[in-house]
């Protein structure tokens, strides 16, 4: 019986995890997470007010209930502390990594590191709870804030840094973020991307939501659209384009009206530095860029600064090298061919990767289901030799003989009941535990 262990517990593993069960029907498959709460990105990286994308966990869970499929959470591997990938390679016949990508970009410029500068992921984590993340009072005393970059998760943060109680509340956002977001003095976000509308990579759908916001304008400069050729003429561009950019000639076309605050979307903007001000960050310097005629921008030598208390940079993630594995700092991935792990240019029998650390930060949450499939495949493949190798017959006893005690499924479903609890306290829906302790503590009620 082939016994394998996936590392991450977000799509990408729960999707490795279900392929695996489909595929082969005596594998048993132990999905292996860091934290004691599974789903990874669903959980801890999607917006509290997209309740659609947020109801994948119903589809996860379903893979983590499967009777030939164990979820165990708190387990370090990899790391300090944690289990090494020699010793867990040990445990089980084969070792799927999904651990995601991990680290944001940064932007390389002068004052980045200036108080009130973080990235995007960091302010995500904390308004959805992430036991690592903390208060670092990104909004105390910000009437400005610039978010750096044009994606969906720049649109979530900006979103999130305008929306009111009314509609915080619902969401199971801990009580201490929604406190903090819904009593904050900002009036204006300034969301600015380096090249044009017609290149920016939202979806219209997270897009449309910002013209869609209570007592919130968005505004645009014409000038500024009228750059992109794109923008002029749409046709040809691919539908979310063409898509985005109809939105984007709505409210650039809206009669200015007065509202409580306002969004600017800002193009042909290049951050070259962070300038302080009362000893944090007080005005981003941007470049103004243009078309470069072949796809590109290039710089024009004029400078702009917008006021700003805060700024967030959403520009990317990259993979993180883990202990024991090989990895490839150019492109933030561990290399391997048809997702086997490849040291030195051989494969390194039983280790696999898939979803984003295995082909870098690209694609939707959908994009892991073929990814974890061709791993799955190549795995499949290997099983008549790796099942040769001698593995203990429940790998949990040699977990517990080294000193970890997983967060079993039911502490999970512990947790879940916690945070019910806590939401009716509060006359709330559920609301998320924000701390390891508060976490773990639940966990061992079950």
């Amino acid at each position: 019986m082939l016994r394998v262990a996936v590392v991450g517990s977000g799509p990408s593993g729960c999707y490795t995890a279900q392929t695996l069960v489909q595929l082969d029907p005596e594998v048993r498959v132990d999905v292996l997470d860091r934290l004691p709460c599974p789903y990874g990105l669903v959980r801890y990286g999607v917006a509290p007010d997209h309740e659609k994308i947020k109801s994948l966990q119903g589809n996860l869970r379903t893979v983590l209930e499967h009777d030939r499929v164990r979820f165990l959470g708190g387990v370090r591997v990899a790391g300090p502390g944690g289990l090494s990938a020699a010793r867990l390679r040990t445990l089980y016949h084969a070792v799927v990594y999904c651990v995601g990508a991990a680290a944001d970009r940064h932007l390389g410029i002068p004052g980045e590191e200036l108080p009130g500068s973080w990235s995007a992921t960091e302010f995500v984590s904390w308004y959805s709870a992430h036991p690592d993340a903390t208060d670092a009072g990104f909004v105390r005393g910000v009437r400005s804030a610039v978010v750096i970059g044009v994606g969906n998760v720049a649109v979530d943060v900006t979103r999130m840094l305008v929306r009111g109680a009314g509609e915080l509340r619902p969401t199971d956002m801990p009580q201490a973020a929604l406190d903090t977001l819904t009593a904050s003095g900002v009036t204006e976000v300034h969301m600015v991307g380096r090249r044009g509308p017609s290149q920016a990579r939202f979806t219209t759908k997270e897009l449309r939501e910002l013209g869609a916001l209570p007592d919130t304008e968005v505004s645009l400069d014409p000038a500024e659209l009228e750059m992109d050729a794109g923008y002029v003429d749409s046709a040809a561009l691919p539908a979310v384009q063409r898509r985005n950019v109809e939105a984007m000639r709505g409210w650039a076309a809206a009669p200015a009206r007065q509202a409580a605050r306002r969004i600017r979307m800002r193009f042909f903007l290049r951050p070259v530095e962070l300038l302080a001000g009362g000893g944090r960050v007080g005005a981003v310097r941007f470049e103004r860029t243009a078309p470069d005629g072949r796809g590109g921008i290039t710089g024009t030598g004029q400078y702009e600064d917008v006021a700003a208390q805060l700024v967030l940079r959403s520009v990317g993630y990259r993979g993180v090298p883990l202990e024991g594995l090989p990895f490839d700092a150019a492109s933030g991935t561990v290399p391997h061919a048809e997702g086997r792990v490849l040291r030195d240019g051989a494969v390194s029998p039983g280790e696999y990767v898939a979803g984003w650390i295995k082909r870098g930060p690209t694609g939707v949450i959908g994009t892991n289901r073929p990814c974890a499939k061709e791993t799955v495949t190549s795995l499949l493949a290997d099983a008549p030799v790796l099942v040769r190798r001698e593995v203990p017959e429940d790998p949990l006893e040699a977990l517990r003989t080294a000193g970890v005690e997983p967060v079993s499924w039911a502490g999970w479903q512990a947790i879940e009941r916690a945070e019910a609890a806590l939401g009716a306290r509060l006359g709330r829906g559920v609301v998320k535990l924000a701390d390891w302790d508060a976490l773990l503590g639940a966990a061992r009620s079950a």
